[in-house]
């Protein structure tokens, strides 16, 4: 069974509370502001539901297939990687995996100009992934998946922080 954390389920609650909210906000303002955004939202409002009802179908069946991949004839890598408590039947694969666009935008930003890169997301970036590279490697199971995004995300994150203090502190 994955690790129980508890003190996390209130933090999680809020975060999720406080992004409804921002969502919400956003297409206040949309629909008050741009001609035609009520079908825009309602088009935006269907194609989530779609994602709602294909990730709620995916988790109805992840028991029964991972099941049929480790009973399976497959290659034992393969039913190994099927059965790990950091598989991909485990949110403990997917959260770290999906990070890695964080990563990746980060290198796709390279070059960009120091004025448009904003101090506070930077800092808090390279704190995450500075931090979550050591948690990675003290919880268990030992999420390797987690450890390289987070090192992804700080050294890439840590890039922009230095470029944007030696453009506005150091210049």
């Amino acid at each position: 069974a994955p690790p129980r954390t508890p003190p996390l389920s209130p933090c999680h609650t809020f975060n999720v509370g406080a992004q409804l909210n921002q969502l919400r906000r956003a297409l206040e303002y949309k629909s008050a502001n741009e001609p035609g955004a009520a079908e825009e939202i309602k088009a935006y409002g269907m194609q989530a539901a779609a994602v709602g009802a294909a990730v709620l179908g995916a988790v109805a069946v992840s028991t029964p297939l991972q099941a049929a991949i480790v009973n399976s004839s497959l290659p034992t890598a393969v039913r190994d990687f099927a059965a790990h408590p950091a598989g991909p039947f485990q949110i403990h694969f997917w959260a770290p995996t999906f990070k890695w666009a964080l990563s990746l935008a980060n290198l796709a930003d390279i070059n960009r100009p120091t004025d448009k890169i904003s101090l506070s997301q930077t800092t808090a970036l390279t704190a995450t992934g500075v931090i979550w590279s050591r948690y990675a490697t003290v919880i268990t199971p030992v999420n390797y998946n987690l450890m390289a995004v987070n090192i992804a995300l700080g050294a890439s994150s840590g890039y922009h922080l230095f470029r944007k203090l030696k453009a506005d502190y150091a210049s």
